[in-house]
């Protein structure tokens, strides 16, 4: 398959039930592409609800399991600061945390302390990429640096700022970019303008990963969600990620829920496979591993790798330590 190539979308094609979309979409085009099935997405809430009331039930692994599945979601953390204080000796101090996130003696008594693990990437603002390459360049690790941008977090900037914004970011050596996106373009029902936005932003990325923030907990439905999640793939996302920790809500079961059925409505289609990254509030070690389970669950062993699967997480990594250490 080839970028501009028209993709039908089957009709109720998701088994389980939770959401689905109808019509046909011309992904990757150049030219404004056709949202017609936009107005004909269904989200059944109820459902997804009551599946994500079962998630919080799952009982956690124990013993060896549980490190196993721990030392995974290590690996694919953003270790992330976003702070207003954040200086170069505060980024220093988080990169060297990237490089050893979990204490020596810990790795050596699971057998584990030759696997070179770190987290997944550094997250910081733009301002503090400069700061991230050198500390790691320094430590002698490859972890990638990304930066928000795109006028983080409330996205309420004009899109030549953006732009210029994720220009920056990568000149100062940033990897990996989060954008996030125009809500008021979602909640109005721009559909072709929201399309337009995140197209412009992939190409100012280039050869760069691109993960773009929905802000789910300001989209007001989970249709909404749904369409944005859509919309944002064909565009060209590597990544979808729910918030961007500063909104009052962020990462929830069925947000999770309902973004991953639309990447695997999206893979089914087209055979892209585009990466979820779950963000703010993600704080126990709990919550990572169910995390971990709900992607296995939804889109196979193969998404739970740092190329398709993301962590958002500042503090996240005390309480893994912790339960790694029982």
């Amino acid at each position: 398959m080839t970028k501009g190539d028209t993709v039908p979308v089957n009709k109720g094609s998701c088994t389980q039930n939770c959401c689905c979309i109808l019509g046909a979409a011309r992904l990757f085009s150049i030219s404004t592409p056709e949202l017609g099935w936009i107005s004909k997405v269904y989200v059944n809430r109820p459902e997804v609800v009551r599946h994500a009331e079962q998630i919080k039930k799952w009982r956690t692994v124990k013993g060896n399991w549980q490190a196993a599945w721990l030392l995974k979601a290590v690996t694919c953390i953003d270790l992330t600061t976003l702070s207003g204080d954040d200086t170069p000796s505060s980024i220093h101090r988080l990169c060297f945390k990237a490089k050893h996130p979990i204490r020596e003696d810990l790795l050596k008594a699971l057998d584990m302390h030759d696997k070179g693990i770190t987290v997944g990437a550094v997250c910081v603002y733009p301002a503090r990429v400069t700061d991230a390459v050198n500390a790691l360049k320094a430590a002698g690790c490859n972890i990638p640096v990304a930066s928000v941008a795109a006028g983080f977090p409330s996205g309420q900037t004009p899109l030549e700022i953006k732009l210029a914004e994720i220009k920056l970011a990568l000149q100062y050596g940033a990897k990996e970019i989060d954008i996030v996106i125009s809500r008021t373009l979602v909640l109005t029902g721009q559909w072709e303008g929201l399309y337009e936005e995140i197209r412009q932003c992939r190409e100012a990325c280039g050869e760069a990963h691109m993960k773009t923030i929905l802000s789910t907990g300001e989209l007001g439905s989970l249709a909404n969600v749904y369409k944005a999640s859509m919309i944002a793939m064909m565009a060209g996302s590597d990544f979808i990620k729910t918030s961007t920790g500063k909104e009052v809500e962020n990462a929830t079961f069925p947000v999770g829920v309902v973004m991953m059925r639309a990447i695997k409505e999206f893979y089914w289609q087209t055979g892209y496979k585009v990466g979820f990254k779950p963000a703010g509030g993600i704080r126990t070690a709990k919550e990572a591993i169910t995390w971990l389970m709900l992607v296995k669950e939804e889109l196979g062993v193969e998404w739970l790798t740092p190329e398709l699967f993301r962590l958002g997480a500042s503090s996240l990594l005390e309480d893994i330590e912790r339960q790694v250490s029982f």
